[in-house]
């Protein structure tokens, strides 16, 4: 009599438990809506790339340097996101590298989300000569948001530099396991779908998470101490515009692979659920990336008045305190 293993095994099938289908056989299983479907995705895709490459003409001819380099990083994310996922929708095999490009891309994005905060008011040398001594809290997300009690730290050279190195060592150490994962991929020894203790999965990518979260950790710093000074420049909604990309290209896309992993996401031949999974998260990401380039074009690609100096904000305070000082007296 036949075990219930081989009952199970029997009822599977063969098709869910093969890899991606190469880019040729799976373009001639495609029926008209699939056809329409990878068309418009692929021309989104497209304008994104067209609209971002014109983007960095503009910047590059109206943004001083070194400003403009940050930003045209910055302002790539998208673009460069949806490109890697238009690639993997096309060719299945190739989404490991497609995935691994576009992360390690954001992860100097980050780095870049912290030198523009600086560069906006005025560079390393007029950021510590405006904020030296004064204190920062660092209370702020990812890592300590809820710890209220924590003191506030004085801001210095050294502070500063520590940021930096927090936020530039995952742009470093992302790179590196990336690689070192598309290589261990290509061997047969890094699959997702093994989670056990003895592979390779489960002890990079726990990793990487633990990369991310401190990398995020600076940016939210230097970010929650001195949005309301580049509230003219539109900061506050060019960060929400990087913490969406980032939340869509980290954890949407993680939580589409657990749910491949365990069965929620049904195999459709040729396409095995773990394939599907990836085909459904770069489709997705596609049009995600598609919206927010648009917003993100509107706000890099126009002209922001300089902000005013130090001087300039002490005489604004005195002159509120005068005023107020005098009302009383009125009184």
């Amino acid at each position: 009599m036949a075990t219930m293993d081989e009952a199970v095994e029997t009822t599977v099938d063969p098709a869910c438990l093969q890899e991606p289908p190469l880019a040729l056989d799976m373009l001639m299983q495609l029926d008209v809506f699939g056809i329409c479907l990878y068309s418009m995705l692929s021309f989104m895709s497209f304008v994104t790339l067209l609209l971002y490459l014109e983007q960095c003409v503009y910047i590059y001819k109206k943004v001083s340097y070194p400003k403009k380099t940050t930003i045209i990083w910055i302002s790539g994310a998208a673009p460069v996101i949806a490109t890697m996922a238009c690639c993997g929708m096309w060719v299945p095999r190739a989404v490991m590298i497609t995935d691994m490009t576009s992360n390690c891309y954001f992860a100097v994005v980050v780095y870049k989300v912290l030198v523009l905060l600086v560069e906006e008011l005025g560079g390393t040398s007029d950021f510590l000569q405006r904020f030296s001594g004064k204190p920062f809290r660092i209370n702020t997300g990812p890592c300590c948001c809820c710890c209220a009690c924590f003191p506030h730290v004085p801001m210095s050279w050294r502070m500063l530099f520590l940021l930096k190195l927090g936020a530039i060592q995952y742009a470093i150490l992302k790179t590196v396991l990336s690689i070192l994962s598309v290589i261990l991929w290509t061997n047969g020894t890094f699959n997702l779908a093994d989670l056990e203790i003895t592979g390779a999965t489960i002890w990079i990518n726990p990793f990487i998470g633990v990369l991310t979260v401190i990398s995020l950790w600076p940016v939210g710093i230097i970010f929650m101490n001195t949005n309301i000074l580049m509230r003219s420049l539109k900061i506050i909604p060019k960060y929400a515009m990087y913490q969406l990309i980032l939340i869509l290209s980290q954890l949407q896309t993680s939580i589409i692979n657990i749910l491949a992993l365990n069965g929620s996401i049904a195999c459709a031949p040729p396409l095995s659920s773990q394939a599907r999974g990836s085909m459904l998260s770069q489709q997705i990401m596609i049009m995600e990336m598609f919206i927010i380039s648009l917003v993100t074009r509107s706000l890099y690609r126009r002209m922001y008045d300089p902000l005013p100096s130090e001087e300039h904000d002490n005489e604004q305070n005195n002159k509120a305190a005068l005023k107020a000082a005098l009302e009383e007296h009125d009184v």
